[in-house]
C-alpha cells in the first residue's frame, strides 16, 4: 500500500513536468512570433493612415537600408529559440539519466529482483533439486528391487536426464564463485540459467511422479513390498557388527585421519536401523489392521531409513579397502618417485636452473618422510600416496627431464582412486545429512564429480577433483556442526532426529528453538523449500501421503509433522519420488521470470 506521502510526491512530480512541458511551448511560441514579426509587410490593403504617412515617416523609409528587415533584427529571436530548445534537450536529458540512477523509491522496471535476492532463490533450487534428485534415486532403487530394472527405465530415464540438467546448474555455480563477472547483467543471466535448469529438472520429476507412483501401488503391493524392505533390513542388521570390526581392525593398522571419513557409520547406521525397526513393526501392525494407507506412509519412512543405513555401513566397506589398496599401491609409488629423483640428479647443473634442484630436494624430502612414516608405524595410505604422487608430478612436469608417457600414466592411475574415494566419501556424508547441507558443499561435490568424469582426464583434473572433494567434506561439516548433535539429547534413542537430518522425514520446528532441517529455514540461511505448509492449502507435503497418520507417533525427539487442517492430526513428511512435489515447486518459484531451460551447456574449464 503506498503512503499519502509517496502519493503526493508522485502527483507533484507529474505536474511539475507539465508545467515544464507548457513552458517550453509558449517560450517557443513567443520566440516564433518575434522571429516572424520583422518579415510582415503593408499591402494593398492597408490603411489610409498608413498610406498617409508624413513626410518624417517617408524620409526614414527611403533611407539606405530601412526598406526591409536587416540581420540585426534576427539576432534576439534566433537566440531566444536555441535557448529554448538547448534548456528543453538539457531537462529531457537529465530526466532521462535521473530515472535510471534513482536510489529513492520509484517506478520500478516490473519483474525485476535484486541480484542478492536472486542469488538466495538460486542458492535454494540448488538445494531443493538436488535433494529431490537424490530422493528420487533412493525411490528408484526400492521399487527396482520389487519389479526389476526394465520396470523402471522410463523413470531411471528422467533421473538421469534430472541429475544432468542439475550438474549443469552447480558448474555455472561453480564458475560464478570462481569468477564473479564483473557485469551485473552477467551475473543475473547466469543465475536465471541455474534456476531455469533446476525448474527443468522438477518439471521432468514430476512429469513421471504419477506413472511412478501408479507402478509402486504401495496400496496394492504394500504386503510385498513390506517384505522385500524387511529383508533388507535383515541384512544391514548382520553386517552392523561385521562393519564395527572393520572399523576397530583399522583403528589399529592406520592413523586416525585414514578412518575419520566413516569414524561414526556404525553408529549411525544402527540410529537409521532403530528408526527402521520402529517403523516397520508399525507397518505390519497397520497392514494387520487393513489400514493401507497407513502402513505405506510408515513403510516410506523405513525404506528411506534402510537406504541410507546401507551407505553408511558400505562406507565403512569401501574406505577399508580403499586404505588397503592405497598401501600397497605405495610401493610402487615412491619407486616412481626414485626414478624421477635419479633422472633429475642426473642433469648436469649448469644445463638449468635452480628451480630444478629445488624440486629435488622437495621431492626427496617427501619420498624420505613417507618412508619413515610407513614404516614406524600406523600411518594414513591416503595422504602418503597423495603426497608422493603430487610431488613426483611437480618434479615429472621439468621440462629439462623430458615426458615420459607411461611414467605420467601411471602416475594418473596412482592419484585416481585417492580422489574418487574422497569423493565418494563426501557424496556419503551429503547424502545422509542432506538437510542441513547448504549449497556450498554441494557445488564443489558436483564439480568434483564433473572432473573425474570427463573422456579425458587429465593429471590436474584429478589433482582438482581431490581437492574439491576435500572442500566439500569440509563445508558439509561445517554446516552439520552448525546445526548441532542431532543424535543426543532426550528422546534421540528411537532414530527421529536421525532420520529428519537425513531427510528422511520432513519436520517443523524443534522445541528448544533451534530451526529444524525440515522446517522453516533452509542450510543457507532462507526459507526451506520443504517447508512444513503446503501452497495448495493441503497438509500433505507431497501430495501422496494420507493425513491419518498420529502425530504422537513422531513427538518423540521433538520432531513436529506437518499438521493436518482439515481433522487435526499429523500427515507424514516422507520423501518420495520427485521429492515431495508440492515443496519443489515452493523451491523453484520466484517473482522474477526464469528463462527455460536445456541451453548450450557453459564450456569446460
Amino acid at each position: 500500500m503506498t503512503s499519502p506521502l509517496s502519493r503526493t510526491r508522485s502527483r507533484r512530480a507529474t505536474s511539475s513536468i507539465a508545467v515544464r512541458v507548457a513552458h517550453t511551448v509558449l517560450g517557443g511560441l513567443v520566440a516564433l512570433g518575434w522571429l516572424l514579426l520583422p518579415v510582415a509587410r503593408p499591402g494593398p490593403g492597408d490603411s489610409a493612415e498608413w498610406r498617409g504617412k508624413g513626410p518624417v515617416a517617408e524620409e526614414v523609409s527611403a533611407a539606405p537600408g530601412q526598406g526591409g528587415t536587416s540581420a540585426d533584427d534576427l539576432v534576439l529571436p534566433v537566440a531566444a529559440v536555441v535557448v529554448a530548445g538547448s534548456l528543453a534537450a538539457y531537462a529531457s536529458v537529465r530526466r532521462i539519466r535521473r530515472a535510471r540512477t534513482r536510489t529513492t523509491p520509484g517506478k520500478a522496471v516490473p519483474g525485476t529482483v535484486p541480484l542478492t535476492e536472486l542469488d538466495r532463490l538460486a542458492r535454494r533450487s540448488l538445494v531443493g533439486t538436488d535433494d529431490c534428485v537424490r530422493t528420487s534415486a533412493e525411490e528408484l532403487e526400492s521399487v527396482a528391487a520389487l519389479f526389476g530394472r526394465e520396470a523402471v527405465g522410463a523413470y531411471a530415464e528422467a533421473v538421469a536426464f534430472a541429475r544432468s540438467e542439475l550438474m549443469v546448474a552447480f558448474r555455472l555455480r561453480q564458475r560464478l564463485d570462481d569468477t564473479a563477472p564483473d557485469d551485473e547483467e552477467d551475473q543475473r543471466e547466469t543465475l536465471e540459467e541455474i534456476r531455469a535448469r533446476c525448474a527443468e529438472a522438477g518439471r521432468r520429476l514430476d512429469a513421471e511422479a504419477p506413472g511412478f507412483d501408479l507402478l509402486r501401488a504401495l496400496e496394492r503391493s504394500a504386503p510385498a513390498a513390506l517384505e522385500s524392505a524387511e529383508a533388507r533390513f535383515r541384512g544391514l542388521a548382520r553386517r552392523a557388527p561385521a562393519a564395527q570390526a572393520t572399523l576397530a581392525g583399522l583403528h589399529g593398522r592406520y592413523a586416525a585421519s585414514a578412518y575419520l571419513p566413516v569414524a561414526g557409520h556404525v553408529e549411525q547406521a544402527k540410529d537409521r536401523l532403530v528408526f527402521a525397526t520402529t517403523h516397520l513393526n508399525r507397518a505390519r501392525q497397520s497392514l494387520d489392521r487393513s489400514e493401507v494407507a497407513r502402513a505405506a506412509a510408515y513403510l516410506r519412512a523405513a525404506e528411506g531409513a534402510i537406504g541410507q543405513a546401507d551407505v553408511l555401513l558400505t562406507g565403512v566397506d569401501r574406505l577399508a579397502a580403499e586404505l588397503d589398496a592405497a598401501a600397497l599401491r605405495l610401493p610402487a609409488a615412491l619407486a616412481g618417485a626414485d626414478t624421477y629423483l635419479e633422472r633429475a640428479r642426473a642433469v648436469p647443473a649448469g644445463a638449468v636452473g635452480g628451480a630444478l634442484s629445488g624440486r629435488v630436494a622437495h621431492t626427496g624430502s617427501v619420498v624420505a618422510d613417507v618412508r619413515r612414516e610407513a614404516a614406524s608405524g600406523p600411518y594414513d595410505p591416503f595422504d602418503a600416496l597423495r603426497r608422493v604422487v603430487r610431488a613426483a608430478a611437480a618434479l615429472a612436469g621439468t621440462p629439462a627431464l623430458g615426458r615420459d608417457a607411461e611414467r605420467d600414466l601411471a602416475l594418473l592411475d596412482e592419484a585416481c582412486p585417492v580422489a574418487r574415494g574422497a569423493v565418494m566419501a563426501a557424496d556419503d556424508f551429503v547424502t545422509t545429512h542432506r538437510a542441513v547441507v547448504g549449497s556450498e558443499a554441494r557445488t564443489r561435490l558436483a564439480e568434483a564429480e564433473r572432473r573425474l568424469a570427463l573422456s579425458s582426464l587429465t593429471f590436474a583434473d584429478v589433482q582438482r577433483a581431490d581437492a574439491l572433494a576435500g572442500e566439500a567434506r569440509r563445508l558439509a561439516e561445517r554446516d552439520v556442526r552448525t546445526y548441532g548433535n542431532p543424535y543426543g539429547g532426550p528422546g534421540g534413542g528411537d532414530g527421529v532426529r536421525g532420520a529428519v537430518l537425513g531427510g528422511i522425514l520432513r519436520g517443523g520446528s524443534e522445541p528448544d528453538g533451534n530451526t529444524d532441517p525440515g522446517g522453516s529455514s533452509d542450510p543457507d540461511g532462507n526459507t526451506d523449500p520443504g517447508g512444513s505448509s503446503d501452497p495448495g492449502g493441503s497438509s500433505d507435503p507431497g501430495g501422496d501421503i494420507p493425513g491419518d497418520v498420529d502425530s504422537s507417533d513422531f513427538a518423540a525427539a521433538g520432531v513436529a509433522t506437518v499438521g493436518d487442517a482439515a481433522g487435526g492430526d499429523a500427515a507424514l513428511g516422507v520423501a518420495s519420488f520427485g521429492g515431495p512435489r508440492t515443496r519443489y515447486r515452493r523451491a523453484v518459484s520466484a517473482p522474477a521470470p526464469v528463462r527455460t531451460g536445456s541451453a548450450t551447456p557453459p564450456p569446460g574449464p
